[in-house]
């Protein structure tokens, strides 16, 4: 099996955009959460979320613009980041060796609430003849295949809230087996939409903190009411190390292990004792050849919901045992929320970044600790902290779980 190296990072987050900018965000602390502005939100229990703010004109022209939902906008964006990062030189490289595997949870949600608008009013001739390839969770990856000319695998993950993790895990596994060289791949969303806040909101999962949205996603605290819903994107490049050695490239990190499960339990919540996320976990290390003591730091999933913090506290403890109470879990979301398919790839660019830097990023807004949550959770100030390993957690409605292992190089 071949062994799998990060050389590219390019995160699209609601507090920052680019490698470096997204790194410095997180030692600050900073939150990307405030009032919607992308629709009036004034209906809704739940006014905020995590948009993103960028200009997509100054990435992709006007016409093209017009024909690509808002998620597979952001994935390019995030992609052109990633190969810039990387520093790729497409022209001297076999194309046919470099894949592209990008998630969606949902897709083009906005065209799909657009193109109902117009079908409901105005009649099923008037419907844009992209509206089927604006919606598809698939077209990320076809349009950043199409993008640069990559002939290698193409593909796409659909699992909810690990499609970001599941994503970078199954492109890990084309480099291992040969299949490609290079892999560009991660997670995009864009679901910040009246529908998709207000069906979020119906099931009464999100935070209702309107009047303090920097506060409001606040995992591992006793007074977590609910995740805060994100838009974003992020893309990593995944190279075989022995191509990226050949060009000389800058290793970030290597990717040692991709660990999945179910819980086999319910739609939304997860076990009540982390069953599942705790077998992810396992399996994750297991394909590392690593052992539980040789981690020093879990990027949790964390998504400040009530019984998702704890579930995942559980698993922690029943996978390390003594250890759990030695190493370092901390939460991104607490800074830029929930971002759906994206999730798992926004947190392994922090995981990734935390390794490089020796800095662990602190879960922010954690000033009321939940007295039966009792782990170290970085709480609200980064810390100096070099790890070997890093664990990053993804779990979604369904029942999945994904786990990624980072090495540090």
């Amino acid at each position: 099996m071949r062994r799998v190296v990060i050389t590219g990072l390019g995160p699209v987050a609601p507090n920052a955009v680019g490698a470096e900018a997204f790194h410095q965000a997180q030692l600050e602390g900073r939150s990307g959460i405030g009032r919607i502005t992308r629709f009036d939100p004034s209906p809704l229990r739940c006014q905020i979320a995590g948009e993103v703010q960028i200009a997509p004109e100054e990435y992709l022209d006007k016409k093209e613009m017009r024909r690509l939902d808002r998620f597979v906008q952001l994935a390019l964006i995030a992609s052109e980041l990633a190969l810039k990062d990387s520093g790729l030189e497409l022209e001297r490289e076999d194309l046919t060796r470099i894949g592209t595997l990008v998630g969606s949870g949902i897709g083009g949600m906005e065209t799909w609430e657009t193109q109902s608008r117009v079908f409901i009013e105005r009649g099923p001739e008037r419907l844009s003849p992209f509206f089927i390839p604006m919606i598809i969770a698939n077209m990320a990856s076809g349009q950043l295949a199409m993008r640069y000319g990559f002939m290698g695998p193409s593909s796409t993950s659909v699992t909810a809230c690990t499609t970001g993790a599941d994503a970078i895990g199954n492109a890990f596994r084309v480099i291992q087996l040969g299949e490609a060289e290079v892999m560009v791949t991660g997670g995009s969303e864009a679901v910040v939409t009246a529908m998709a806040m207000g069906g979020f909101d119906v099931m009464r999962a999100l935070s209702t903190r309107n009047d303090a949205p920097t506060q409001a996603s606040r995992p591992f605290s006793a007074s977590r009411d609910g995740f805060v819903l994100s838009e974003g994107a992020a893309i990593v490049v995944l190279e075989d190390y022995e191509h990226a050695k050949a060009r000389g490239a800058k290793i970030y990190a290597e990717l040692v292990g991709f660990g999945r499960s179910a819980d086999a339990y319910h739609i939304t919540d997860p076990h009540p004792e982390g069953t599942g996320a705790a077998l992810s976990m396992q399996r994750a290390m297991q394909d590392a050849k690593i052992n539980p003591e040789q981690v020093g730091y879990v990027n949790a999933h964390g998504t400040s919901t009530p019984v998702g913090d704890r579930a995942e506290t559980l698993a922690i403890k029943k996978v390390f045992g003594p250890h759990a109470y030695k190493l370092a879990v901390s939460s991104t979301k607490s800074m830029i929320g929930h971002l759906l398919g994206a999730a798992g790839a926004i947190e392994a660019i922090a995981s990734v970044q935390a390794l490089v830097s020796g800095i662990l990023p602190p879960t922010i807004n954690l000033t009321d600790p939940d007295p039966e949550l009792d782990l170290d959770y970085v709480p609200n100030t980064p810390r100096e902290q070099p790890v070997q390993y890093v664990l990053s957690n993804s779990f979604a409605f369904g029942g999945m779980n994904a786990t990624l292992a980072f090495k540090r190089i």
